[in-house]
């Protein structure tokens, strides 16, 4: 193994173990290595696209736009504990999009119980009085709309192999079908569909100092090592720089549409490309 090789397998280890936690190796071999039917497989673009560095950038995104309907950020304030665990649930969520994206089909399905069963047990009052219950329909379309929106976008600008118009309608529709699963109502299947229901939600979202202050926690004071603040700031600009302008003020998030064009694309673009490549699989010996 050269210097080289050395360097991007402990990078390669550093990221697995953030992202993947301790039962990330025992989880992606049975997820991987366990035999049966798959809901999808390497040639679909869903595959493509939630296999891709450009996930990190997605998933910033996605937790700031989230961050905008009330009541789901009051049930993720008041229940997750993204706080106090911010790896954890980083690690379960990366868990559960590979179980439901990779996995066999009786695998991927007792992952979606799990999150079904504990969704049921989360409900409250919202600090606007309004009650709220994360088995709400409503709210879990809301939460699959943004999460395939801000995947599909971060793909779209930093992916290794951006997917053609039908690829793009593909994805969504494969990915509806998670979404269906775990109680989502009329969840889009093509990218008109996609556009059409996160305009619908606009008249519902609002600035609330819960989402306020998750967006500080990503984006000024994130939960990770000193070392590594640089690279993840250039993911959490390239996320920002993804975000459509309506949803900027109200996390009181900048709009400057000059330097995202320029120095944020190249940010994300380096961030992303150093991943894919510690990430990638090893150069076959000869």
């Amino acid at each position: 193994m050269d210097a080289l090789e050395a360097v991007r397998s402990r990078v390669s280890a550093a990221i697995f173990a953030r992202v993947a936690g301790d039962e990330g190796p025992a989880r992606r071999d049975r997820i991987h290595g366990s035999p049966g039917p798959r809901r999808f497989g390497p040639a679909d673009p869903i595959w493509r696209v939630h296999s891709d560095a450009s996930m990190f950038v997605g998933g910033i995104r996605a937790l700031l736009l989230q961050s905008l309907h009330p009541l789901a950020m009051a049930a993720v304030d008041q229940h997750s504990g993204f706080r106090g665990d911010p790896w954890g649930r980083l690690q379960r969520t990366s868990g559960f999009l590979a179980e439901t994206t990779f996995a066999p089909v009786d695998q991927a399905d007792r992952a979606i119980a799990v999150v079904r069963a504990v969704h049921a047990h989360i409900s409250g009052t919202a600090p606007d009085g309004r009650p709220y219950a994360a088995s709400d329909p409503h709210l879990l379309r809301w939460v699959h709309v943004a999460e395939v929106d801000s995947f599909l976008r971060a793909h779209d600008r930093y992916g290794a192999r951006p997917l053609s118009p039908e690829e793009r309608d593909q994805y969504v529709a494969q990915a509806a079908v998670t979404g269906e699963l775990l109680g989502a109502d009329e969840v889009p299947r093509s990218v008109e569909e996609l556009d059409a229901a996160l305009a619908s939600y606009r008249p519902e979202l609002a600035s609330t100092a819960a989402a306020r202050a998750a967006a500080r926690f990503l984006l000024v004071h994130p939960p990770v090592p000193l070392a590594v603040r640089a690279p993840y700031g250039l993911l959490a600009a390239a996320a920002v720089g993804l975000l459509p302008v309506w949803a900027r003020w109200p996390l009181r998030l900048p709009w400057l549409p000059v330097v995202e064009a320029t120095a944020v694309r190249a940010a994300g673009t380096t961030a992303t490309s150093g991943i894919r490549w510690a990430m990638g699989p090893p150069p076959i010996s000869t």
